[in-house]
């Protein structure tokens, strides 16, 4: 071996070295953030990175609203006559000559309807006028021999009083005359007829019926609970079965309960003019005193295993929801009434309510979708949030 060969062999074993270096290094490297990640563990310094968490939604909200709401209650019933009158003859055995009127003209009180045959009437008068002229006669000749003693005064009396009956028996046959013309007793309209010429009528028979005034009536069936909240002067309003309405004002109430229905009965004058008849049979909403009432969007409310509910925001301001059990009452329009559930200062959501759930964080849209960047259009939320608010 000469002198060179030894630096032959340092420059072989160089790179060996070089890797040796290398590979040791990255091991203590990676033994020290090791170590330095188990002691940060250990130690409980390590920070824990917020969780970013994604709005489910983009919603519109609204306050619930106190308003007064003028309640409704409905019912039916028929129309009928306010008051009915029956019109008959008040003489009988006499033929009926003429009939004047027919169902549906309005008459005048006093007006003649129809007239029997006055002939037989008018030949037993002037045998009654007749009679009563002799009996008047005899009854002033014995009265002036009643002072001469020529006539007993027994005489005198009975004379007097035949010739009263005879006047008294002309005075009913000059009524039974007038009795020929059947005439209205009011005004009214004739709803039915049954008068029919040439035919005998006997006393008492029906042969027109009237509606007095021309008035109708709604008679409304309702429970009790009902009739309670019932007042005069409150309005109402018709449904006819051939789709008109009419009005009507309540002028009262029954006083008692039908035994068999345990219904009671409202009756309302309807006005003038209205195309209504008697004998319909009408639905009708009769308006309520105002009562108040905490509303909101219909749209809000979520029905859920038969049961409503509301979705509202919490208030430690983290835009998440709540879902609150609640119960509704009437509804007006897009707006219904609760009764028991949220408070009037409660945010609850109206579009979109119906696709969350119980800590759904949401994204509230603003009126005007310009000045929210934060607004997803594609949400389609802002049109509703104008509207709600």
């Amino acid at each position: 071996m000469n002198a060179s060969e030894p630096s032959i062999v340092q420059v072989k074993s160089s790179p060996r070295r070089k890797n040796i270096a290398v590979v040791v290094a990255i091991a203590f490297a990676v033994a020290a953030i090791g170590a330095g990640v188990i002691m940060t563990v250990k130690s409980g310094k390590a920070e824990a990175k917020p969780v970013q968490t994604t709005p489910a939604l983009t919603v519109t909200i609204a306050r619930p609203v106190q308003v007064s709401w003028a309640e409704t209650l409905n019912a039916s019933g028929a129309v009928a006559p306010w008051q009915e009158a029956i019109i008959g003859s008040q003489i009988g055995g006499y033929q009926l000559d003429q009939v004047r009127v027919n169902v549906g003209d309005h008459v005048k009180k006093g007006q003649i309807l129809a007239r029997l045959n006055p002939d037989l009437l008018r030949a037993e008068e002037a045998q009654l006028v007749a009679a009563y002229e002799q009996a008047e006669a005899n009854a002033k000749r014995a009265i002036s021999l009643q002072g001469s003693g020529g006539i007993s005064d027994q005489d005198v009396l009975q004379s007097t009083t035949l010739a009263k009956t005879a006047r008294a028996q002309l005075a009913f046959k000059q009524l039974q005359l007038r009795y020929t013309d059947v005439t209205a007793a009011d005004d009214g309209v004739i709803s039915a007829r049954s008068a029919t010429p040439g035919s005998v009528v006997s006393t008492g028979q029906e042969l027109f019926r009237m509606i007095l005034k021309g008035r109708l009536e709604w008679r409304g069936e309702v429970t009790a609970e009902q009739l309670a909240r019932i007042a005069a002067s409150q309005r109402v309003a018709l449904a006819l079965p051939d789709g008109a309405t009419a009005s009507a004002v309540v002028r009262q109430t029954a006083p008692s309960l039908d035994s068999a229905l345990r219904l009671g009965t409202v009756y309302a004058d309807i006005a003038d003019g209205q195309a209504v008849r008697a004998g319909m049979y009408a639905n009708g909403s009769i308006a309520l005193d105002p009562t108040p009432a905490l509303v909101v969007p219909a749209q809000s409310i979520v029905i859920r295993d038969g049961h409503a509910y509301v979705l509202k925001l919490r208030s430690d301001g983290s835009n998440k929801v709540e879902r609150l059990a609640v119960v509704t009452g009437r509804r007006q329009g897009t707006d219904i009434e609760i009764v028991k559930g949220v408070a009037q200062a409660d945010q609850v959501v109206v579009l979109g309510a119906g696709f969350l759930n119980e800590g759904d964080t949401v994204r509230v849209a603003s009126a005007d979708p310009s000045t929210d960047p934060s607004t997803d259009p594609s949400a389609g939320a802002t049109p509703a949030a104008k509207e709600t608010k």
